[in-house]
């Protein structure tokens, strides 16, 4: 399990796994090597049906229909294919949040769409959202732990996009989106570390009444008054 939160979490270079994948998908990154992509898929069914610790280089290769050695080309350890597979899932993450939020008309529409998709993407994903369930005794501190990277680099994307909204003047200039985006930033987390006995997270409905009620209204400087 170390492996995993490594490959989550931790940092490569000067950026996190979360913060590279965040840029991939805005910079539309692709992937080009059919054989790495045909590992990639393989490792990604692997895991979600066997667990990551269970599931060896030899299982991956055989699943893609490649040699031990191939696979060991690509991926030169087992630390650096999980690492690959998940940030390819934040990437995919990003790039569904990117695609629900243009579907909406106004910028409150958008603010549900994002919450509403980012709660969904994540608890339905079987790969993170099975870490999740299955251990979040070792998986959820690590999410919070990691002296505010993870959050950050959330908070950021969010904040990016209100600062598109208010050049688009459709979010007031008043608002501090840097401080709404952190908000709304730590409350999705919550939902997703902290099960809820209070609000039903399988239930978009209730998901898209809780953004309205409570998100929406922070894009609005006079509700703070």
């Amino acid at each position: 399990m170390e492996l995993v939160l490594t490959a989550l979490l931790t940092t490569s270079g000067s950026e996190s796994l979360l913060e590279r994948a965040f840029a991939d998908a805005v910079e539309r990154v692709e992937e080009n090597d059919d054989v790495a992509r045909r590992l990639l898929d393989a490792a990604h069914d692997q895991f979600s049906r066997m667990g990551i610790r269970r599931s060896t280089m030899e299982d991956v290769a055989r699943r893609a229909g490649v040699s031990r050695i191939t696979a060991y080309r690509r991926f030169a350890t087992k630390d650096a294919l999980v690492e690959q597979v998940v940030r390819r899932e934040f990437r995919r993450y990003f790039d569904q949040f990117l695609v629900d939020i243009e579907r909406a008309e106004t910028v409150a529409d958008r603010v549900v769409l994002g919450f509403v998709s980012s709660l969904r993407a994540i608890r339905r994903n079987p790969l993170i959202g099975g870490l999740m369930a299955a251990e979040p005794e070792l998986l959820v501190p690590s999410m919070i732990s990691d002296g505010g990277r993870t959050l950050a680099t959330v908070q950021r994307f969010v904040a990016g996009q209100l600062r598109r909204e208010q050049r688009a003047g459709t979010v007031s200039g008043a608002v501090d989106v840097e401080l709404v985006a952190e908000m709304m930033t730590r409350i999705s987390t919550s939902f997703l570390v902290s099960p809820s006995s209070v609000v039903d997270l399988d239930d978009e409905d209730e998901l898209r009444a809780v953004a309205r009620r409570f998100l929406v209204p922070m894009l609005d400087p006079g509700q703070s008054g």
